[in-house]
């Protein structure tokens, strides 16, 4: 299977699934965080906020991600969270499971290439009331051909990356 990317794409993807796999050789001692604070851009690293400051309650409600602000922050699964407003807050506090998006918010189609990646907050998709965010807008094609087939895939494996 050939992944059709442009070359710029090519190339973040290239260097995100090879630190991947750099980060498994070396075996490095401490486990993968199980939320993706990954921050995109061309230095990347890794910062403390989930999904990259957006909400993950206005995926559901607004149908589309929105900025989430520093008034409306919480702090769960060692990363903190943001969201549009008090309401979207409370929403997530009272069930983070429903709203959080699947695979800690790593890119659901790296997950099922054995790989935790970094995402763009506006590449998402919900099936069956599941939040699931992906690479770029071609790897979201790609996801979008055989979601359910790759959800199994990435729901055997996930636990797994996480060690």
């Amino acid at each position: 299977m050939q992944l059709s990317l442009p070359h710029g794409h090519r190339r973040r993807l290239f260097l995100a699934l090879l630190g991947s796999v750099l980060l498994g050789a070396a075996k490095v001692a401490a486990a993968a965080p199980p939320i993706n604070t990954l921050n995109g851009g061309v230095l990347g690293g890794r910062g403390e906020t989930a999904i990259q400051g957006y909400d993950p309650v206005a995926y559901f409600s607004d149908g589309k991600p929105v900025k989430g602000k520093d008034a409306f922050s919480f702090e769960w699964m060692g990363a903190t969270w943001k969201f549009a407003s008090q309401a979207h807050l409370d929403q997530f506090r009272a069930d983070p499971q429903r709203y959080a998006p699947q695979y800690g918010g790593y890119c659901a189609y790296g997950v099922t290439q054995d790989a935790l990646v970094e995402i763009e907050p506006d590449k998402f998709s919900i099936i069956d009331g599941k939040l699931y965010l992906n690479y770029n807008a071609d790897v979201q094609a790609r996801w979008s051909k055989d979601s359910r087939n790759y959800i199994q895939q990435a729901d055997a494996k996930f636990k797994g990356l996480l060690k």
